[in-house]
């Protein structure tokens, strides 16, 4: 008879919402104070596995058993300022392996071999924020070089000051390039920067008018994008007078930055668009939640300041933020990646996560990728599998680097009912609804049972089945 596996127990935030808790959600004294777990909400893998989905590409065993060790707040401590040497792997990466990026496909799969190795996740998915935020296309850009140098721009600023990433932002020529403001002449202002750079990068939509549009693109003239550097031509500059969001005078471009920075909307539409990224996607955050980080965030635009309080908030750890984003599709293949510790082929990763929806250095329009379920359909859930398959069965043009079975007798499974009850843990943190598709029930038995060939190629499609329900594709 078959050894019957226990589905594991739901440790999920939600079990302990209450009336009290749902009004404590709408207290911004209590949803930013820093999490301290009691009986009510305790410490638990869930929030461990959570804390690495939102903070970095999920976690391999030896984290989430750290964590949970350390505790939420020493968690946080270890994403935020990790013990490696980040400056050390920085300066061997971007010397050695930059060489061999020769188009920006190879970029892709630098970059994505980069995310899986990094010891600084969280500043890597930043980056990769950052990257949607600013959408350069690689494509307009037509530019390798220049596509890696703005991707490390983006890189070196991504917990830094705001203002600072800014500043560097409207003077880098992929931006420029990719926005198709390569050129701006006096006699015919470009408004590809202007546009996005006060609808999308810091305003938002609503917070200016089409002549401040108009007079920023002027404010910008004299500048051209020639043999690959950004040049300042005094004579192609509008010397008259500009009258931009209520300021006038002979404006320049800095000075377009700075009066867009003094607006009180780019802090809130900067801490909302971080809110969807680490909070929560499903549901817009009231104003009242909003309003102490954007005041906040506007005395300094410290990124790293406004990120730490978002991850180490009771707001992160609460039923409002957990699961409440799908996973891209870079999270969802590193996500798998990075848990069985090994490496596969990132040119054909980079490929197959294009085809889902995110070509990397390629955002899909100047408002980046749109994210939420816009990630979901019939055709890229069944591309997921596809390719979750393809790195998971052993063979193909992925090999055999991933291995689950050994994965887990590193850790101490030996057995292939226990190597199962770890492939839950690792991936899920046996936080499952109590729904489980039967098909993946019965592959678990049969794993325990150990009557279905050999333990590896089970194990295998079991991790393929987990990785495959719908948990799996929140973060």
């Amino acid at each position: 008879m078959a050894a019957q596996v226990e589905k594991p127990s739901s440790s999920r935030p939600s079990a302990f919402v209450g009336p009290a808790m749902a009004e404590e959600l709408t207290d911004p004294g209590w949803a930013w104070a820093p999490y301290q777990p009691d009986a009510r909400r305790p410490w638990t893998l869930a929030l461990a596995g959570h804390l690495y989905r939102r903070a970095a590409w999920g976690a391999d065993w030896k984290q989430l058993q750290q964590a949970l060790a350390d505790g939420a707040q020493r968690a946080v401590d270890r994403l935020l300022r990790p013990d490696a040497d980040v400056e050390a792997f920085n300066r061997t990466y971007d010397g050695h392996e930059s060489g061999a990026v020769g188009s920006v496909n190879g970029l892709r799969a630098w970059w994505l071999r980069r995310m899986i190795e990094t010891p600084h996740p969280l500043l890597e998915k930043m980056t990769l924020f950052w990257h949607s935020h600013f959408a350069a296309d690689g494509g307009a850009v037509n530019n390798p070089r220049l596509m890696q140098m703005h991707v490390g721009l983006l890189r070196s600023h991504a917990l830094g000051p705001f203002d600072s990433l800014l500043h560097a932002l409207v003077h880098d020529p992929a931006l420029l390039l990719g926005l198709g403001a390569g050129a701006n002449r006096r006699a015919s202002p470009n408004e590809s920067f202007v546009r996005p750079l006060l609808e999308t990068f810091t305003l938002g939509p609503g917070h200016f008018t089409e002549e401040d549009v108009r007079e920023a693109a002027r404010a910008f003239t004299g500048r051209f994008v020639l043999r690959d550097q950004l040049r300042y031509l005094p004579q192609e500059h509008d010397e008259t007078d500009k009258r931009i969001l209520g300021r006038e005078g002979n404006l320049t471009g800095d000075d377009v930055v700075r009066i867009v920075l003094e607006e009180p909307a780019t802090s809130r539409t900067l801490v909302r668009k971080l809110y969807r990224w680490l909070i929560c996607e499903t549901r817009e955050p009231r104003e009242v939640l909003i309003a102490p980080l954007a005041d906040s965030f506007a005395k300094d635009y410290s990124v790293s300041k406004l990120t730490e309080t978002m991850l180490r908030s009771n707001l992160f750890f609460s039923p409002q933020a957990y699961r409440q984003r799908i996973k891209s599709p870079v999270e969802f293949a590193i996500g798998v990646v990075r848990a069985l510790e090994g490496m596969v082929s990132t040119t054909e990763l980079a490929q197959a996560v294009a085809d889902l929806g995110q070509d990397l250095c390629h955002p899909p329009t100047v408002k980046g990728w749109q994210g939420g379920r816009y990630w979901i359909n019939t055709v890229t859930l069944a591309g997921r599998s596809t390719l979750a398959r393809g790195i998971l069965q052993g063979e193909g043009s992925y090999g055999s680097k991933l291995d689950p079975w050994a994965v887990a007798r590193k850790h101490g499974h030996a057995t292939p009912e226990s190597a199962v009850r770890f492939l839950l843990e690792l991936f899920l943190q046996g936080d499952l609804e109590p729904a489980v598709p039967d098909a993946l029930l019965q592959d678990v038995r049969t794993a325990a049972a150990g009557r279905d060939g050999e333990p590896g190629a089970t194990l295998r499609r079991v991790a393929h089945a987990v990785v495959t329900v719908p948990e799996y594709h929140l973060a």
